[in-house]
């Protein structure tokens, strides 16, 4: 237990790892899908609260207990049993054990399951010399993950239940909203920085635009919502109080409105604006229901984010290109750069523009690029 994984979204590896260095912790590594980091000599448990409160991009903060090889499910079951699981777990614990296999020589996901959850149970009855246990205490949820025969065994941090993308501010969606850790990765990945003009010409529920508004306020992406980890007694009395209150006192007041977001659908405008006022940053964002044709640029030198529907999301291909055609209308203007996240291998012949640069994304299950159109940068 000596470090803690932030999970990352394909292709989003290396700007998880951007916000772990900004976080100031340490002995940073990079492997597909995760980002191992360790808190400068201090116990793991005190970097739990911060890393949670403050990743944007991740999807969760795992500890991990340890890694080893594993041929066989006699070995998965002794090595598991040899970590320390008394040290975490109290006797009134209530843990579960989900279980994930590629390239392995254990492939069956109930077998895994099964045996790391006895080698768990042996280990506590050792530890608490107890046979029955009654599993109304803290929650953990433990995860054996086995890539080319090397198990990973760690136990979620954030929460089975509550990924880090679930904010608490989204109280409706709107059609096939965007998760919060992918927009704010978007916008990591472009050029915006807080106090430039962004646009978001087809808003939906506002996750663009609300995600940008939290990084210019300087808001902590999980600072309204719980944790399972709040309820363990390995981490020091009033760190989590102490974070949050670090964090509350980190928040900018005082913003101008500079980022616009729009969408044809009113009804998809009001949610947004609900939405930010849950948020806290409505005092930011300029939301207006009107079609793309009609949208004035609000000056020069901005940022234009924008998740369009896709052909799989809404099968009206002749008005997904139609509206495509009308984006690169809009931004002809050459002080502006765009970045589109779209599943159509067709965008750019209807935009009428090839990308700059494009980079490969998943969004939820769908592949997808990231589309680059680099404008002038300001004086």
């Amino acid at each position: 237990m000596k470090n803690l994984i932030a999970t990352a979204a394909f292709g989003l590896e290396a700007i998880v790892k951007r916000e772990v260095e900004a976080l100031g912790f340490t002995d940073i590594k990079v492997q597909d899908g995760r980002i191992d980091f360790g808190v400068g000599g201090k116990s793991v448990f005190e970097g739990i609260p911060k890393a949670n409160l403050w990743l944007r991009c991740s999807d969760r903060v795992l500890l991990n207990m340890g890694e080893f090889k594993a041929l066989t499910f006699d070995e998965l079951f002794e090595k598991t049993k040899a970590l320390d699981w008394g040290a975490l777990i109290p006797k009134n614990g209530k843990f579960t054990v989900l279980a994930k296999a590629v390239r392995s020589q254990l492939m069956s996901l109930s077998d895994i399951q099964s045996i790391v959850k006895k080698a768990v149970v042996e280990k506590l009855k050792q530890k608490y010399n107890i046979e029955h246990f009654e599993e109304d205490g803290p929650e953990y949820t433990i995860q054996a993950a086995i890539l080319k025969d090397t198990v990973t065994i760690t136990i979620d941090t954030t929460g089975q239940r509550n990924a880090l993308h679930k904010r608490g501010y989204r109280e409706r969606a709107y059609e096939a909203p965007l998760k919060e850790t992918m927009a704010a990765a978007l916008i990591s990945l472009s050029y915006w920085k807080p106090g430039r003009l962004l646009l978001d010409p087809t808003c939906g529920s506002g996750t663009l635009a609300i995600e940008a508004a939290l990084m210019q306020k300087n808001i902590a992406p999980g600072l309204n919502r719980g944790f399972a980890s709040e309820a363990w007694r390995q981490i020091p009395s009033g760190t989590w109080k102490e974070e949050r209150k670090k964090a509350y006192s980190a928040i900018k007041l005082s913003t101008e409105p500079m980022i616009y977001a729009s969408d044809i659908d009113p009804q998809a405008v009001e949610v947004a604006g609900n939405n930010a006022i849950e948020a806290g940053v409505d005092d930011c964002i300029v939301f207006e229901a009107k079609p793309l044709s009609e949208i004035s640029l609000p000056g020069d030198y901005g940022i234009a984010i924008s998740n369009p529907p896709y052909g799989e999301r809404l099968g009206r291909m002749e008005e997904i290109h139609k509206l495509y055609s009308e984006m690169g209308s809009l931004f002809k203007n050459p002080t502006w750069s765009v970045y589109v996240l779209t599943s159509d291998e067709f965008f750019e012949e209807s935009y009428g523009k090839r990308a700059d640069k494009k980079r490969k994304l998943f969004n939820g299950n769908i592949k997808t690029d990231y589309y680059q159109y680099f404008g002038k940068r300001p004086k």
